[in-house]
C-alpha cells in the first residue's frame, strides 16, 4: 500500500507538468510572470489550509469548517477595523478567535468522543452563522496599504514571480514537511491514522495530539481569512464559501488516505497546485466555472478510486499467485 501512495504522489507530479506544458504550449500569456503570480496567490488561502489539513487526515481525521473558520475570521477582522481598531490589534484577536474554534472542534472530538465529521459540519454551520451576526451583510473596506499590498499577486519576492503569501506557504509547507516525516510527532500521526487503538496502548497521547491538530487547523484557516481579506480588500461574511472541499479535494489529490496513515505533504502540495494551475488555464481558456468546478470533481474522484483499484488488482495478483504456489503438483 505504501509503494501505491508513493507511484500515486509520482502520477500527481506528472500531471502538474502536463498541465504546465500544456499551457505553455497552447495559452497566450500563461507564462506570464503576472499571470503565474495570479495563479499561484489565487489558491494561497487554499494551500496554507491544506497544511494543517493535511496533517488532520493522515490521523483519520478531518474538518470541514475551516471554510466557516475562515469567512468567520474575515467578519471578525472588517467589524474590528470599522470600530476602530489598529489593524495590528485585530490580527493577534482574530487568529485567537481561530484558535478558540479548533479547541472546540477538538474538545468535542477527544472530550465528549462525537465523529469529527458530525462535529465540523456543525461547526461549519455554528462559524458560518457567528460570521454572519458579527458583521451581518455588510461589506469593510479601506484596509491598511501596506498590509493590502502584501497581499496582492502584484507585490512580489524581489528576483520572483512569488507573491508573499506563496513564499509564506512554501516555507510553511518545509517546515510541516519535516514535522510530518521526520519527527515523533509525525510518526505519531501516520500510527494513529493506521490503528487510533494500537496507538494509545503504545502509549501515544491521542486525544492529546487529535486536539493540538484540531487547534493549529483553526489557527490557519483564521490567518487565511486574514490573507483573503487583505486580498480582496473586503471583508464579508460569506468570504471563503466553500473552501473546505477545494482544500479537502487538494490533500486527497495529493494521494493522502481520507481514512488516516498514508499520504506525504509534497502529494498535498503538489494537489493544490494542480488545482490552482488547472484553474487558471481554464480560465485563460474562458471555459465556465460550472465546468471548472466538474473537472475539479472529476479529478478528486479519480484520485479516490485510482489508487485503490490499483491496490485491489495488486492484492487479487498476489492472492492468485499465493494460491498457486500453495497447489498441489498435478
Amino acid at each position: 500500500m505504501k509503494g501505491v501512495a508513493l507511484r500515486w504522489d509520482t502520477v500527481i507530479g506528472i500531471l502538474l507538468t502536463a498541465v504546465f506544458a500544456t499551457g505553455l504550449a497552447t495559452t497566450e500569456g500563461f507564462a506570464d510572470p503576472g499571470n503565474l503570480a495570479f495563479a499561484l496567490n489565487d489558491v494561497a488561502e487554499v494551500a496554507l489550509i491544506a497544511l494543517p489539513m493535511t496533517l488532520l487526515v493522515v490521523a483519520g481525521q478531518v474538518d470541514l469548517s475551516v471554510a466557516s473558520v475562515l469567512g468567520l475570521s474575515s467578519a471578525l477582522t472588517g467589524a474590528l477595523w470599522e470600530v476602530g481598531w489598529a489593524f495590528e490589534l485585530i490580527v493577534p484577536v482574530v487568529l485567537l478567535a481561530g484558535v478558540a474554534g479548533g479547541l472546540l472542534n477538538g474538545w468535542l472530538v477527544t472530550r465528549i468522543g462525537l465523529p469529527p465529521l458530525a462535529v465540523t459540519i456543525g461547526t461549519l454551520a455554528l462559524y458560518r452563522g457567528l460570521a454572519s451576526v458579527v458583521l451581518g451583510s455588510n461589506a469593510v473596506t479601506g484596509f491598511p496599504e501596506t498590509y493590502a499590498r502584501w497581499a496582492s499577486d502584484t507585490t512580489t519576492l524581489p528576483g520572483t514571480f512569488l507573491p508573499y503569501p506563496v513564499v509564506l506557504f512554501l516555507a510553511l509547507a518545509v517546515v510541516t514537511g519535516v514535522v510530518l516525516h521526520a519527527t515523533a510527532l509525525g510518526r505519531a500521526l501516520f500510527a494513529i491514522g493506521a490503528q487510533e487503538e494500537a496507538a494509545y496502548f503504545a502509549g501515544l497521547r491521542v486525544k492529546r495530539i487529535k486536539l493540538l491538530l484540531f487547534t493549529v487547523t483553526g489557527l490557519f484557516a483564521a490567518f487565511a481569512g486574514i490573507v483573503f481579506t487583505l486580498r480582496y480588500g473586503s471583508a464579508r461574511a460569506d468570504n471563503g464559501f466553500g473552501f473546505e472541499m477545494l482544500v479537502i479535494a487538494a490533500v486527497l489529490l495529493g494521494g493522502v488516505d481520507f481514512n488516516g496513515g498514508k499520504g506525504t505533504l509534497a502529494g498535498a502540495v503538489c494537489g493544490v497546485l494542480l488545482i490552482g494551475v488547472l484553474k487558471n488555464l481554464l480560465t485563460l481558456n474562458d471555459v465556465a466555472n460550472e465546468v471548472q468546478v466538474i473537472v475539479t470533481g472529476l479529478l478528486l474522484v479519480g484520485s479516490v478510486l485510482t489508487p485503490r483499484a490499483v491496490a485491489v488488482a495488486a492484492e487479487r495478483r498476489h492472492r492468485r499467485a499465493a494460491a498457486a504456489t500453495a497447489a498441489p503438483p498435478p
